[in-house]
């Protein structure tokens, strides 16, 4: 999520869509790849990068929104979506590859979506976010598939 706001420039530069589903497909078959080769379920990691990318969405549109009410986006330097924010986001993807293995335990815990919950309010506290913008709503789509059932 944290590189969501580079990707919106990307974007805005280049005048592309937010919905990319052909690389989305790719990012998410990658994903279940990698997952499958650490044990995990293959629909378990779909939902959780779908999540990812639905939340990364979130705050694009919401981002390019608001730079098309103000008729310009914020001054930023050039940003190559290919060459510099996807080498980023494909290690990023095999940490939380990682990350998915070795939480198993304790995202099929009964208590997994109340010590979620209390981690992101934690988490949310320590950025000074409150529950209603844009990054907290991103953030609780996100993890929002982390549980098992």
């Amino acid at each position: 999520l944290q590189l969501a706001r580079k990707v919106a420039f990307a974007k805005w530069e280049s005048g592309a869509s937010v919905e990319d589903r052909a690389r989305e497909d790719q990012v998410i078959e990658k994903a279940v790849k990698d997952g499958e080769a650490k044990g995990l379920d293959a629909a378990q990691v779909t939902d959780f990068f779908r999540a990812q990318i639905e939340a990364n969405k979130i705050i694009q549109y919401s981002l390019l929104s608001d730079w098309r009410r103000a008729g310009e986006a914020p001054a930023h330097a050039p940003v190559d979506l290919v060459k510099e924010i996807r080498p980023q986001l494909d290690e990023i993807q095999k940490q939380l590859v990682d990350e998915l293995a070795e939480s198993a335990a304790e995202r099929s815990s009964k208590t997994c979506p109340t010590n979620l919950a209390q981690a992101v309010g934690r988490y949310l506290d320590a950025h000074d976010l409150h529950a209603n913008t844009r990054d907290a709503v991103a953030l609780e789509r996100a993890l929002g598939t982390s549980c098992t059932k």
